[in-house]
């Protein structure tokens, strides 16, 4: 592995950690960030939508509105060069959807958990990797 090896594979590191961070806070237009502005996003596994970075903002904007306190943690990611400024990204992730910040009992309703995959393609842009497209593989999914 070579050194600009070892700095793409960090600075996909942080694209994955931007992600998480605004999804979990809200801060939307991080994702700017995450994706290109052509990218499209695909969270139809989930019974999301599929649709622009413009798009999936504004709806998780919305949906995520209902759940504001969240966590996601993102695995180890596999990655995988392909030679002409793409790369593949598999990897897993866990969230928790909390109806609240506050304290509440541990078996109270309205939190969602599960896991699965996040699937990137990413691209070398002039601002660095961006994700092109994103499927989430959503695994498992529990409710209270």
């Amino acid at each position: 592995m070579d050194t600009q090896e070892i700095a793409d594979r960090l600075e996909i590191a942080g694209l994955l950690a931007r992600y998480s961070q605004a999804i979990d806070s809200g801060r939307w237009d991080l994702l700017d960030e995450v994706f290109c502005a052509d990218a499209v996003i695909d969270y139809s596994s989930a019974g999301g939508i599929r649709g622009t970075r413009d798009e999936v903002k504004a709806w998780l904007a919305e949906v995520l509105a209902h759940w504001p306190g969240r966590l996601h943690l993102i695995g180890s990611p596999r990655i995988d060069f392909d030679g002409d400024g793409e790369a593949r990204v598999s990897a897993p992730f866990t969230d928790t959807l909390a109806p609240t910040r506050d304290m509440v009992a541990a078996d109270a309703e309205g939190f969602l958990h599960g896991g699965g995959w996040y699937h990137h393609r990413l691209r070398r842009t002039e601002d660095g990797w961006r994700s092109a497209e994103l499927v989430e593989e959503q695994s498992w999914r529990t409710a209270r």
